[in-house]
């Protein structure tokens, strides 16, 4: 990647962690480093999964153990066996950890205000603005698209909420055994295939294609999730179904959509699928599109 775009982001992580204080070992003039601030603040006052803690953090579990065996020597959490599982182990706060949960709150709102006084008003409203872009960027970086077995909890999941929007969204609501058939044999290898999109194993995106031989694929079960909007992951997803298409030889994907579906609609006449005269007999389209695929 070209050095005049890594420069700058190393020269604003370098600005970033001095202002807020993340190189001192007594974060917002505590008696512990950020890192030990943050999981306490993470827990809640409803306390937290240990092994969710971890994912929801993107911590190695030896780093994490170190943190929460410090927060304990403090009196500020109990790490115990869950309530309902005891194969989990679940961290509380106790009373001083909830008193210096809320200290922390105070302390972070002053840190906020301390970086915005310096500013006139256009300057404040131009730093959320860029703090905005910059936190939703970050987060589209963390997602992972990866292929998987549409039998799974994952997709199954993901599947059942993309049934359940369309039955929101469409006029007269969603069948899924009245639309044209995509099953777990159906977007399973060799007949198809499903892509999930992740964030921290938390699924938020899925899309599919079936397979028949190297003739027209047809995309099937597009979904992001409403939280996950407006990070690009849709085109993401569609961009790997792509290349796996071509990979198998494919030059044409197909798809038929409802109108209810605008923000779908407008994804795929921007990635290059053209409207064309109905080729199937799906009784929830109103819009065919094809798209023939060329080397990228």
């Amino acid at each position: 990647m070209d050095g005049d775009l890594i420069r700058p982001v190393r020269r604003f992580n370098r600005t970033v962690t001095q202002r807020i204080g993340a190189l001192s070992e007594e974060y917002l003039a505590r008696s512990r480093s950020l890192g030990a601030s943050r999981v306490l603040w993470e827990i809640g006052d409803r306390g937290a999964d240990v092994r969710a803690l971890r994912t929801r953090l993107g911590l190695d579990s030896g780093y994490l153990s170190r943190l929460l065996h410090g927060l304990q020597d403090e009196g500020l959490v109990r790490v115990q066996p869950a309530r309902d599982d005891h194969r989990v182990r679940a961290v509380r706060l106790t009373e001083a950890g909830r008193a210096e949960r809320a200290e922390l709150d105070r302390r972070s709102d002053e840190l906020a205000r301390s970086l915005l006084a310096p500013l006139n008003n256009g300057q404040r409203a131009r730093l959320v603005e860029a703090m905005g872009t910059v936190e939703q960027l970050l987060t589209a970086g963390l997602v992972q698209i990866g292929a998987s077995d549409p039998a799974s909890s994952a997709a199954q999941f993901c599947l059942q909420s993309y049934f359940t929007e369309l039955g929101s969204r469409f006029e007269a609501g969603f069948d899924p055994e009245a639309s044209i058939p995509a099953t777990a044999a159906d977007l399973a290898e060799p007949a198809g295939l499903l892509l999930l999109a992740q964030i921290h194993e938390e699924t938020i995106g899925c899309g599919a294609l079936k397979f028949h031989g190297t003739g027209p694929a047809e995309l099937k079960r597009m979904w992001v999730a409403a939280s996950a909007r407006g990070l690009g992951v849709g085109r993401r997803i569609l961009i790997e179904l792509e290349l796996h298409a071509r990979q198998r030889g494919i030059t044409v994907i197909r798809l038929e959509t409802n109108r209810r579906l605008t923000e779908a609609i407008h994804l795929y006449r921007s990635a290059g699928y053209a409207e064309v005269p109905a080729f199937n007999d799906e009784p929830y389209a109103h819009h065919w599109f094809e798209k023939h695929l060329t080397n990228p």
